[in-house]
């Protein structure tokens, strides 16, 4: 069975521990999370989580009732693309050699990137999209001097139908 890609939205308690024991229940499940993103909501006892994992069909089932069992979830739903909003954000650190610095700027300007820093030979960029848009970019920018990057890993909000897992 081929794993695909799940977005996990859950909203927790914003305490202690918490967190480790949402991320405990993918691993023992034997589940990798690809990403993860963690802050308030506008209730500041409450956390969402935001998580990406690639698994098999039976996923769904084995996380959720997992997941249920913690005292501190409050709401665990799978985000779909078709019924959400999902988007990463991206820094670039890039080396810009003479050469290239035309090129980067261009790029810049066709990817709606927008740049923090910037020195004669240096700058960051952020760009912010879906995953498939910023990985687009980013794969753009790689051969023309990426030297470092952060990426938040996706965010995503669901267009406020009911999404149980």
């Amino acid at each position: 069975m081929e794993a695909e890609e799940h977005v996990i939205s859950l909203l927790v308690s914003n305490r202690p521990g918490v967190l480790s024991r949402v991320s405990g229940v993918f691993g023992r499940q034997g589940y990798n999370i690809e990403s993860l993103c963690v802050a308030e909501t506008i209730d500041p006892q409450v956390s969402r989580i935001t998580l990406v994992s690639k698994a098999d069909l039976s996923f769904k089932e084995k996380i959720k009732k997992q997941l249920d069992k913690l005292v501190d979830v409050i709401e665990v739903i799978e985000l779909k693309r078709t019924k959400s909003v999902q988007r990463e954000m991206i820094l670039i650190g890039i080396s810009i050699k003479k050469k290239v610095r035309a090129d980067v700027m261009k790029a810049v300007e066709m990817f709606g990137c927008k740049v923090i820093f910037l020195k004669a030979d240096y700058c960051i960029l952020e760009i912010v999209g879906s995953k498939e848009e910023t990985e687009t970019a980013f794969n753009f920018f790689k051969p023309l001097g990426v030297q470092e990057i952060a990426r938040t890993g996706v965010i995503a909000l669901s267009h406020r139908n009911n999404n149980d897992i």
